[in-house]
């Protein structure tokens, strides 16, 4: 089971999904980042169009946040190909939801290359960028761990979170969604974010671990 945010924050210890193609799980120091006890904040990145995007702009609708790189061998393909599928099923009550992109790879991630990208999934999710500095700084602010490994010839690739970060309509953290979980666990977690204090049909768990919440009763 996936401990809360709470007993997280209690331990001062984050858990975190790197992925370097295999997606292995690693413990990182919460104190690693500028604030340990708060997840989110203050941002501003540009779409794929060039227009700001800042944290208002996303609130008003929950948001499914995931962060990676158009190279990126595994995680980010599974994870954004489970996305589109869990999108797909919701149909319609997909579009009470903000899905963003955002990449850690701004030097070779552009516009054209992130937009191509994209068509190989949901048209619903969106792409944010920005220049480095703008990139670490959000990765600091959503405790986002993310490492560049050097490879031949001058190339690199990018070790970096896994998870998708959930937040409900006012930017608060409300949980997340695990690299490889269960399509059916990923799904109900989504119509819950979507329906907040609604017992949905495929809703009702707990957006942390996923288990059932006993007190939903759907009508």
């Amino acid at each position: 089971m996936i401990p809360t945010p709470f007993a997280l924050l209690a331990s001062g210890v984050m858990l975190a999904f790197v992925a370097a193609g295999t997606g292995a799980i690693v413990m990182q120091q919460g104190s690693s980042f500028s604030h340990p006890r708060r997840v989110g904040g203050s941002f501003t990145l540009t779409d794929l169009d060039g227009k700001p995007v800042s944290d208002a702009d996303l609130k008003g609708k929950p948001t499914l946040l995931f962060f990676g790189f158009t190279r990126c061998p595994d995680v980010c393909p599974t994870t954004l190909s489970t996305l589109s599928s869990v999108l797909g099923t919701m149909g319609k009550d997909g579009d009470r939801l903000n899905v963003v992109f955002v990449t850690l790879d701004p030097a070779r991630d552009t516009p054209d290359v992130v937009r191509e990208y994209l068509t190989s999934f949901d048209p619903r999710i969106r792409a944010l960028t920005g220049s480095p500095e703008q990139i670490a700084r959000m990765a600091d602010l959503f405790h986002i761990h993310v490492k560049r490994i050097p490879g031949k010839d001058g190339d690199y690739t990018l070790e970096h979170s896994a998870a998708v970060e959930l937040f409900d309509r006012n930017g608060k953290v409300v949980g997340e969604i695990g690299y490889n979980e269960e399509e059916k666990s990923a799904l109900a977690k989504l119509y819950t974010l979507a329906f907040p204090g609604q017992c949905h049909p495929s809703g009702g768990v707990s957006l942390w671990d996923g288990a059932a919440d006993s007190t939903c009763r759907p009508s």
